[in-house]
């Protein structure tokens, strides 16, 4: 049907243009089914596509970064917040010589398995579950089971591990234990593209809801990393090129200064905004509508299906639930609530 191998001359362009340090398409561990390579992408262009058309991508959209069901248009959500993590991460990526497209799949997977209603979701859901919860085993279990009926996406080793090994939390950014950080540098370019991304939009949603003012944030981090949203970016950004190309090998890294001045600004995200008793209080509201919808369906899990659950046969009741619950967006696990748990006005006949 085509007469052009398009993949392979992309493939034979990686290895032309790309550092030797890159992840090419071509030296990709495989899939963990194999199946016919595509004529027109690199595996990893395919899996980018895989995640861009997925269900779990779309509703991103409906779920909350840092504050719940804002009224202004211009807040980030987590479809925002993804996207603005793939940017950083495509821009080190092209600058160091990388494999961008390796990066951006990575990039969009990293969140498809976060909860509605945020951390405070995640937190819930943690609690509840036997085995605790944490998006990032989740959205590895998204892509690779939950997506298209239970076939899920069939993605690179590669985009996989770069999805498993993404995540800080409040721990240290920078992590240097095998196996703590993702096997490819485009993977862990995502992990700082994140914290990047994060520590930026969320403070700058902060400002714009009057949580925090400027003349509240310290001083000495203003003048460090900048005093404008841009400003910020440009810096660390620069930051993390610059420090992650000294010498003769690539070694993904901010410098001491950035990454302690990065560390110091999220700690005071986590002190000033995310576990403000005016944020928080609304979280908790929301941590009890799943906490609920937990206990009802654990209590009923033939009625699932009903609602569109996936329930796979060789999972638990609690695995069922927790699947349902962490694909919802916020909207809906509200309104489900209210259908549950809330009377309906008498319709007059």
């Amino acid at each position: 049907m085509y007469d052009v191998n398009i993949r392979s001359i992309i493939e034979q362009r990686e290895k032309k243009t790309l550092s030797k340090y890159a992840c090419l398409s071509s030296n990709s561990i495989g899939r963990l089914v194999e199946e016919e390579p595509c004529l027109l992408r690199t595996c990893f262009q395919h899996d980018r596509d895989r995640i861009l058309h997925s269900k779990s991508f779309r509703r991103l959209k409906h779920k909350t970064q840092v504050f719940l069901s804002p009224e202004g248009d211009h807040y980030r959500t987590r479809l925002t917040h993804t996207l603005e993590v793939s940017q950083v991460a495509r821009t080190v990526a092209r600058a160091l010589f990388l494999n961008e497209d390796l990066t951006e799949a990575i990039s969009l997977g990293h969140d498809l398995g976060h909860t509605p209603f945020g951390h405070a979701g995640e937190r819930m859901l943690n609690t509840l579950l036997p085995k605790g919860f944490h998006h990032v085993r989740q959205s590895l279990r998204v892509v690779d089971l939950l997506e298209k009926e239970g076939h899920g996406l069939n993605l690179t080793a590669e985009v996989r591990d770069g999805i498993l090994h993404h995540s800080k939390g409040s721990g240290p950014v920078d992590v240097r234990e095998v196996g703590a950080k993702a096997k490819t540098l485009e993977g862990q370019i995502v992990r700082f593209a994140d914290i990047i991304a994060y520590v930026n939009h969320d403070l700058d949603d902060a400002i714009r809801a009057g949580v925090v003012a400027v003349a509240n944030i310290p001083a000495h981090l203003l003048d460090c990393l900048g005093h404008s949203h841009a400003q910020r970016i440009n810096m660390m950004v620069w930051d993390l090129i610059e420090t992650s190309s000294r010498g003769d090998r690539i070694e993904i890294a901010l410098s001491e200064q950035t990454l302690a001045m990065v560390t110091e600004l999220r700690d005071w995200l986590f002190t000033h905004v995310y576990r403000l008793p005016g944020v928080n209080n609304d979280f908790e509201k929301a941590g009890r509508v799943l906490q609920e919808l937990y206990g009802y369906f654990m209590e009923k899990p033939e009625r699932l299906q009903g609602y569109g659950a996936l329930c796979l046969e060789h999972d638990s009741a609690e695995v069922w639930v927790a699947d349902f619950l962490a694909g919802m967006t916020d909207r809906y696990a509200m309104k489900l609530y209210c259908d549950i748990f809330l009377p309906r006005p008498w319709a007059t006949l």
